[in-house]
């Protein structure tokens, strides 16, 4: 009787173990499936940034530090990306963000941008990138919560640390620097910084430096 006793508990710890197991894991990979999509959303985002420098800095020849200040934090987040690191990457994207939002508030200093489809459409889907990064925030945030709540609540974590399970870091962006401001172009002042005479901005789909490549979901730990 004792050996069954002691089999039955064997058997009952090995069920547990694999549940367990796979449990952390179908946790793991949902999360690192979540930070996949923000991950396409913000190469998104730094691909159209080019393109939008190059559309409006023949109107806004007289802002180039506000277009290099676009075109550094642009950079910054790429380099950002390729750590894989949540919280570096957040603090980089909050200050492309910011950046954006300077470039779009002197440009309503030019009207004679609102006669530019090329601008307004990428404005409109620089807009859409961002509600579909805040979207994926949330999503992958929500998934990083579970999976760490496991990593952390009894029994599980007294064997999660031997498995190799370890806990994500959340994607942590400032709600007042995640929005890119629009541009109310029925309301634009008309005087204010002249655009460069005679001078035609790039074509639009000109392109822009490539990205840096996927930074790939983020290490644990």
């Amino acid at each position: 009787m004792a050996w069954w006793i002691v089999l039955g508990i064997v058997v009952l710890v090995g069920l547990w173990l694999v549940f367990t197991y796979n449990g952390l894991i179908s946790a793991r990979n949902r999360t690192q499936e979540a930070w996949s999509e923000i991950d396409v959303e913000l190469k998104r985002r730094h691909d159209l940034i080019p393109n939008l420098v190059n559309t409006v800095q023949g109107y806004m020849g007289h802002e180039r530090g506000t277009l290099e200040a676009v075109t550094n934090a642009r950079a910054a987040a790429v380099a950002a990306g390729a750590t894989g690191d949540p919280a570096k990457i957040g603090q980089a994207e909050n200050m492309l963000s910011q950046s954006l939002r300077s470039l779009f508030a002197v440009s309503e200093n030019y009207p004679d941008l609102k006669a530019i489809s090329a601008f307004t459409n990428l404005q409109e889907t620089l807009t859409a990138t961002e509600d579909k990064i805040e979207f994926s925030r949330r999503f992958y945030n929500g998934n990083v919560r579970d999976y760490n709540i496991k990593l952390q609540t009894l029994p599980t974590s007294l064997i999660a640390g031997a498995l190799g399970f370890k806990a994500f870091g959340f994607f942590q962006a400032d709600d007042a620097d995640r929005a890119v401001p629009q541009v109310n172009f029925g309301n634009m002042p008309q005087a204010g910084g002249p655009p460069a005479s005679g001078s035609m901005p790039p074509a639009a789909g000109s392109s822009g430096p490539p990205s840096m490549g996927s930074s790939g979901p983020p290490p644990q730990g």
